[in-house]
Order: structure tokens, then C-alpha cells, then sequence
């Protein structure tokens, strides 16, 4: 069903959701453990990436492809936005976003924006402030997923500009900076295309996810889930992939101790994008488990991926990792949804972005 009302302002669009269109996502389809159920939180929200949370409960949702930031909104409480109201167009491929002290940061390819006192202003933010603009500007593993660190920092990752290359310092890491300083400091090297990264309750220490190379085969290498324990560290790009596996045309004379290997290996061509270890109460069988969003194959012989997964770990050890929610890919590899990125709501529940589906689910438990 189309909006009945569309209001045009001067710097924004709003969308008044009047009905959902959730009988055409087929929720059935999906699989998932006992208690758990999954439901539309928002459908129409275009290409929705990386999600924030506003201190007033405002979801604000980046986009990769289409090229807007949205701010979603649950006016009366029930759990299923009503509003959609676009902040901001024309971007590039801004994918990447976060929310701190009452601002809004929108990472596009080149730079990085900030809308200060966004919730205050959402029908008119304004001319954003460039806050970061020495950013690359190559599309290729351009767009970002970016958030602020225990530290107060702004984490930027900067893929490789290709698929499989040897690029300057500038590319293939992970950085992060003092916005008040304007000092940027490596927190990883080596890592080919991270859109993804969180950091671990217990410890504080990062961990983010890496896609990996193409046009080694349908199997080789893996994706990869890394751990930092020592900041710069590197991870093997263009050199070494899954941590023992040689580049065939730059692996030629390094060696693979040289660099960190993964924490985990996923299949090759996964995907995996948002990481997210689990905090909350309402979910008492992942307290300490990390979440991973597996948005899938392109290129695969036979697609893999399009689920999320939840890994468990001792000490700093990955011990399994198992689908938690799949179905997104049906028989004869038929695709309805990639799951892109994750976010925990205060009360627990889990809300996951759907770049395909332009969706947003909630994810819920009940003891059965």
C-alpha cells in the first residue's frame, strides 16, 4: 500500500506509514530456534544499511546504493515504525553512520558529516558540518561502517580500492580519530574490506569483520572475523588470506607467520557484514555471543550466506558458529533478503537491516 501522505519540506521528505506491507516479506520462511520470533519493524526504508539509535529512540538508518540517510520512527511505542523521514540525499553511498552526543555522523565514500542535535531537527537538519574530508575517494570498497569506540574515537575502515591489489597505507585498514585532535591512528592493516566491527563486553578489545578475495574459486579463501590484540596490527592483505592461504600474485616471498590470523574462517563468499556481541537479558542463551550478518554471495557458483549466525567463544577462542536465523535463500537459489547489519534495543531485542528487502526486522524471545 503507497503512503496517503507525502509532505515535502525544504530540506526533507517525510513518508507517513499507514499500513505495512509485511505479508510480502515472507516471514515464514525463515528459521530460527525455539522462542524466538522475527517480525517487520519497518518496510520502506530503501537500501537500509548500518543503523544508530538516537537518545529520543530515533533510528537513523544509512543506505549504500541509494543514497539517503532515513530517520525511522515508532511514534505510539508498539514496535513498528510509522514514519520515515528522510534526512538527507544525493550522498555517496552512505552506507556508514553513527550517533553520538545528540549528533548524527554519515559516512560518505570521501568524507564524513555531522548533523549536530539531528533529533531536534529532523525535518530540516540543515547543511551538515565536514568533519573528516582526506577520505579516498574511490567507490570500490568505498562506502563504510563507521562508530565511536569505548575511547570517545571515531572508527573509519578504508577498503582496498579492487578486488586484489598492493595499495599505499592509506587503503586496507582500519582507522581510527580524535575528532578533537584530528590525529588518525591505524587500529588494523591488512584487511581487504571490513563492514563490520564491534567490541568485545569483557575485554573492550576489537573485533571486525573481512571480506575476502574473488576469483580464487568457489571455496577459497574464507571470509574472516578478526581480533585485535595490539593496535596496527596486520591481517594478511593482498598477501596472505584466511591466514595461511598465499596470494598467488603477491603472496610470492612473504611469510604467513608474518601476519594475525582469523579468529573465525566463514565460508568463502559469505559476506559477513554487522558483527554484534550480544549485551542484553531478553536473549539468555547468547549473553556473550557474537552475531554475525551474512549478507551472501555474488559470485558464487552456488550461493552461500544470506542468514545470521552466532558464534561462541572461550576466552579469546571461537569454539562453534552456527546459523541462527537463515531462510532469506530458498530452493533454486532464490533470494528475498540479505541481512546487512545489527542493533540492540534496550530492552534486548534485536533489530537487523535488510538492504534487499529494504526492511528492518525485530527480533524477539519468549520462553516457550
Amino acid at each position: 500500500m503507497l503512503p496517503k501522505q507525502i509532505r515535502l519540506t525544504l530540506m526533507s521528505v517525510i513518508f507517513t506509514l499507514t499500513a505495512y506491507q509485511s505479508q510480502a516479506l515472507p516471514l515464514d520462511k525463515l528459521t530460527m530456534p525455539k522462542g524466538y520470533k522475527i517480525s517487520v519493524y519497518a518496510d520502506n526504508v530503501k537500501n537500509a544499511r548500518q543503523m544508530a539509535l538516537g537518545d529520543k529512540g530515533t533510528l537513523f538508518v544509512g543506505s549504500r546504493d541509494a543514497g539517503v540517510v532515513n530517520a525511522v520512527i515508532d511514534s505510539d511505542s508498539d514496535n513498528k515504525a510509522d514514519k520515515v523521514i528522510q534526512i538527507a540525499a544525493g550522498l555517496k553511498m552512505p552506507s556508514g553512520i553513527a550517533f553520538k552526543d545528540g549528533a548524527l555522523y554519515v559516512a560518505e565514500v570521501h568524507q564524513i558529516l555531522k548533523y549536530p542535535d539531528i533529533e531536534q531537527h529532523l525535518q530540516n537538519p540543515g547543511k551538515p558540518e565536514v568533519i573528516i574530508d582526506d577520505l579516498p575517494t574511490e567507490s570500490h570498497h568505498g562506502w563504510k561502517y563507521i562508530d565511536f569506540g569505548p575511547e570517545g574515537e571515531l572508527y573509519v575502515p578504508v577498503g582496498a580500492p579492487c578486488n586484489i591489489c598492493d595499495p599505499d597505507d592509506n587503503y586496507a585498514a582500519i582507522f581510527k580519530y580524535n575528532l578533537t585532535t584530528g590525529e588518525r591512528q591505524a587500529v588494523a592493516r591488512g584487511v581487504r574490506n571490513s563492514v563490520g566491527f564491534d567490541w568485545r563486553p569483557q575485554s573492550g578489545d576489537f573485533w571486525f569483520s573481512d571480506n575476502g578475495r574473488d576469483m580464487m574459486g568457489d571455496d577459497i579463501p574464507p571470509c574472516e572475523i578478526n581480533h585485535v590484540t595490539e593496535a596496527g596490527q596486520h591481517f594478511g592483505y593482498p598477501y596472505f588470506h584466511g591466514g595461511d592461504i598465499a596470494d598467488p600474485e603477491f603472496g610470492k616471498g612473504k611469510s604467513a607467520s608474518d601476519y594475525q590470523p582469523p579468529a573465525l574462517k566463514i565460508q568463502a563468499h559469505s559476506a559477513p557484514l554487522g558483527i554484534h556481541f550480544y549485551r542484553g537479558e531478553m536473549f539468555p542463551d547468547l549473553k556473550g555471543k557474537l552475531l554475525i550478518a551474512e549478507h551472501g554471495s555474488w559470485n558464487r557458483s552456488k550461493k552461500v550466506g544470506y542468514q545470521v549466525s552466532v558464534a561462541s567463544l572461550k576466552g579469546n577462542r571461537v569454539t562453534d558458529n552456527q546459523p541462527w536465523i537463515s531462510g532469506w535463500l530458498q530452493a533454486e537459489e532464490k533470494v528475498w533478503g540479505r541481512p546487512v547489519a545489527l542493533l540492540e534495543l534496550k530492552d534486548g531485542s534485536i533489530l537487523i537491516s535488510d538492504d534487499f528487502a529494504n526492511a528492518i526486522y525485530r527480533v524477539t524471545y519468549q520462553p516457550q
